[in-house]
């Protein structure tokens, strides 16, 4: 028994053991079953980041950036140009001087072909313009006439008096020109009494003579003289320089005698036929082609409208513009807004803004990166980054029409792809058909008061700090000969500066010897306004000398120049009055010193101001200035949003663009408070209603009404616009424009007024009335708008002066209260006086 119960306990413990280990073995697989699966989640299961992993990501993704497999072919502008035709006869060549030859001009001269006719501001005419050739030859050429009237310099008249006379024009050549032949059409005609046989006109282009014609017509007729120009003379920069040598006696001439005369034509012309070279599309030459700033013809840009306008297309497109104004400074731009691709001129551009969901022609075009899914891929087709904004370079219309991109796959993308555009310290890095924006840098704002072309903020400074009319900074400049002109500089007062007594100018000058110190003479004007002179006393010549000149400070404004003239006549003359001059020189020196006084003051609100910018300029990269715009903004609404950025634009300069876009639903009472707003849109959907609400000044009212204080008015229609300015309800240091009207109509008359400088700088006192009764107005027509000024608003005088500078100010503003003062202080004082004596004596 013993024995079969121990086999039993034998056999049956072995099952025991065996599922001990059978358990112990599944604990350790479910322990490492477990610890897998857990590892599993954690790898896959999303988890909270920092921004570092974030930015790590993004960078990775960047560098694992691929082409498309297909890339598209390099994006190439071709320019179509219209094509002229060469005239089977060739151009005939002037002879030399000693065969002089000219042209008599026909009684109804015959008009010179023209493929790109140049507008004229004397005399504009309406000519329609070519369409442009679809195929053409390598070998063609096309045409541009350049007519002298469109220099502001000369205008109507070009006058050239004396014995020996020079005038000159200047021209550029585009950048993307070859120049095949060109030539100078002279028209002239000159007094009668010049003899033929010692007078002539020459003609040079950059310094080298290209021609000679005799001034022998008879009872002032018109002459026409056709001179050749070396097509290796024309440069990117040129200059023609016209040159009369005039007698009126065989023997002795008289350089005064005023029938010594000849005058050049505003209509004389130059001609250049040449070839429009094809341009690869790359970063590296923004902004070319978009933007040539040797160009003739007039920058169009068309930006296409997204399939909802809003805040963020707004501002983005808002911001580029006023880069865009920037760039193009005092040359033309014309804006348009289009709604597809099908229809260009052949000089146009188009600018494309917006994520490929607001713009769904994007997928339609021929871009270098994919989109997919109304996202921008790489050629993994692995989207982008949603930060990540985009810049690519496309073509449309067979290369004849460049497109400039800026899109990403999110508002912020685009923002910051165009704010890389904006920033030059940004965009001169750019290379390529696509570039993707990663970061771009914070640009800090600069002191609203710092204004580049406009005097320094240190009240001491010299010449160098200040620039000249090309806005370059100011250098030694020297000129020569009797009748040399005066060197000018840009001498800007901040708008909100009042210039106090005790300015001057310590000028430096040097001049050569050899002067008549009995007749020469150095002068200083502002503004054509004498205000210092100075007799030249040495027979040697003199250097760094010095001129203290004080500036009143009713002289100097916003727009200033002073002139440095010097009078230089030779101590002995030749024969028969000829001078020989050319060994006279004077120099003004960048080392000349200036000592302003003045305080910060200004009287708001004023539109007068608005013509510097001020105070929505204030500081230059336009960040204390919010735009508000209706809620739907129409394509009128839009257009005069453009313009007015342009035009801010062109009146600032900084390193940066960071105006903002508002509706009436995201306006915050933070932005009310610290902005100057500008309020567009038409009456019935003008998004600052305030403006219109306010008791003082004019309204615009429903039914076509018209408010003025306490008079009311019904007009039918009302086609007119309004700009109108005002004092800020929510900061009394702020300023609010309203650029409103009863109708879209109105709309682009303010429009008008904002793109055109004969109009812009006529603006003055708090509201502008504006009004025409043509359809078309030209914009070389000084009075083509109506314009009527009213000042009825609050004005409010901002300033950081002392108490003393405030009481100067009162009593100049104040001046009748003065004797009233003087009065009443004496009979105090006498009554004081006689209490003080009737006590001493009692």
């Amino acid at each position: 028994m013993n024995k079969r119960f121990s086999d039993q306990s034998s056999h049956s413990g072995h099952p025991r053991r065996f599922s001990k280990t059978l358990l112990k073995r599944a604990l350790i697989l479910c322990c490492a079953g477990l610890v897998t699966g857990l590892a599993i989640v954690l790898l896959h299961t999303p988890q909270p980041i920092s921004a570092q992993g974030v930015q790590r990501q993004e960078d990775q993704l960047i560098r694992d950036f691929k082409l498309p497999s297909t890339p598209v072919e390099a994006p190439v502008y071709r320019p179509q140009a219209p094509v002229y035709q060469p005239e089977p006869a060739p151009i005939v060549e002037a002879p030399p001087a000693a065969e002089p030859y000219y042209e008599p001009a026909p009684s109804q001269p015959a008009p010179v072909e023209s493929a790109i006719p140049a507008p004229s501001q004397s005399a504009p005419k309406a000519e329609p313009k070519p369409e442009p050739t679809k195929a053409a030859s390598a070998e063609a050429l096309s045409r541009y006439v350049l007519e002298f009237n469109r220099s502001p310099a000369i205008g109507n008249r070009f006058r050239l008096q004396g014995t020996y006379a020079e005038a000159r024009i200047g021209f550029t050549r585009p950048k993307n020109w070859t120049v095949k032949t060109a030539k100078v059409v002279v028209r002239f005609q000159h007094s009668p009494a010049i003899v033929a046989d010692k007078s002539n006109l020459i003609v040079r282009v950059n310094d080298t003579s290209i021609g000679s014609v005799p001034l022998n017509l008879k009872n002032a007729q018109i002459g026409e003289a056709v001179v050749n120009i070396p097509a290796n003379l024309i440069q990117d920069y040129n200059e023609v320089t016209l040159v009369a040598q005039q007698s009126n006696s065989p023997t002795c001439a008289n350089p005064d005698d005023k029938a010594l005369w000849s005058e050049v034509l505003p209509d004389s012309k130059v001609v250049l036929d040449y070839q429009p070279q094809a341009l690869a599309l790359d970063f590296s030459r923004y902004p070319l082609p978009f933007f040539d700033n040797l160009g003739l013809d007039t920058t169009r840009l068309n930006y296409l409208l997204p399939g909802q306008v809003n805040e963020a297309w707004l501002t983005a497109t808002s911001r580029f513009h006023a880069h865009f104004g920037r760039l193009a400074d005092f040359r033309s731009l014309e804006t348009s807004l289009v709604k597809d691709t099908k229809k260009f001129q052949w000089n146009d551009r188009l600018i494309v803004i917006g994520t490929p969901k607001d713009q769904p022609t994007l997928k339609s075009m021929k871009l270098p990166l994919n989109i997919t899914n109304d996202q921008i891929v790489d050629g993994n087709k692995t989207a982008l980054p949603d930060n990540v904004g985009v810049l690519m370079l496309a073509t449309l219309n067979n290369g004849g029409i460049p497109v400039l991109i800026a899109s990403g796959n999110s508002p912020e993308a685009v923002a910051k792809a165009v704010q890389f555009l904006v920033q030059p310290s940004n965009s001169q890095i750019g290379a390529g058909q696509v570039v993707l924006v990663q970061n771009v840098a914070e640009v800090e704002s600069p002191k609203p008061r710092s204004w580049e072309r406009y005097l320094p903020l240190e009240d001491s400074f010299q010449l160098s700090a200040l620039k000249g009319l090309d806005n370059k900074p100011f250098k030694d400049v020297t000129v020569r000969g009797t009748s040399a002109p005066p060197v000018q500089f840009q001498f800007r007062a901040l708008p909100d500066d009042r210039m106090l007594r005790g300015s001057s100018m310590n000028l430096k000058y040097s001049y050569s010897a050899q002067v008549n110190t009995r007749k020469s003479s150095l002068s200083v004007r502002i503004d054509g306004v004498t205000v210092g002179s100075k007799k030249l006393t040495s027979d040697n010549g003199a250097s760094n000398e010095t001129f203290n000149v004080d500036l009143p400070p009713n002289l100097i404004k916003s727009d200033s120049v002073i002139d440095v003239a010097f009078d230089l006549y030779p101590k002995e003359s030749l024969k028969c009055g000829q001078v020989s001059d050319q060994q006279l020189s004077g120099t003004v020196h960048s080392s000349t010193e200036f000592k302003i006084n003045r305080e910060n003051s200004v009287e708001l609100p004023d539109l007068k101001l608005l013509t510097t910018g001020y105070p929505f300029a204030a500081p230059q990269d336009l960040s204390q200035t919010a735009i508000v715009v209706p809620d739907a903004p129409t394509e009128a609404d839009v257009m005069t949003l453009l313009k007015f950025s342009e035009r801010l634009g062109r009146l600032s300069q900084a390193q940066s663009v960071k105006l903002d876009v508002y509706k009436p639903g995201s306006l915050t009472e933070a932005v009310k408070k610290d902005r100057h707003l500008v309020g567009i849109g038409t009456r019935d959907r003008f998004p600052i209603q305030e403006m219109l609400q306010a008791n003082s000044g004019f309204r615009l009212m429903d039914s076509f009404t018209r408010e003025s204080g306490k008079e009311k008015i019904n007009v039918l229609p009302d086609q007119g616009g309004v700009i109108k300015s005002m004092m800020s309800p929510w900061n009394r240091d702020r300023v609010l424009l309203a650029l409103t009207a009863q109708t879209d109509f109105g709309l682009k008359q303010v429009q008008d007024v904002f793109s055109n400088d004969l109009w812009f700088y006529q603006l003055k006192e708090d509201t502008a009335l504006i009004s025409t009764n043509q359809t078309n107005p030209s914009p070389f027509d000084s009075n083509a708008y109506q314009m009527q000024f009213v000042s009825q608003s609050e004005r409010r005088r901002i300033e950081d002066t002392s108490i003393v500078s405030k009481a100067r100010q009162f009593l100049q503003e104040q001046w009748y209260l003065l004797p009233v003062g003087i009065v009443g202080s004496s009979v105090v004082l006498y009554g004081i006086s006689q209490l003080f004596l009737k006590q001493v004596g009692g």
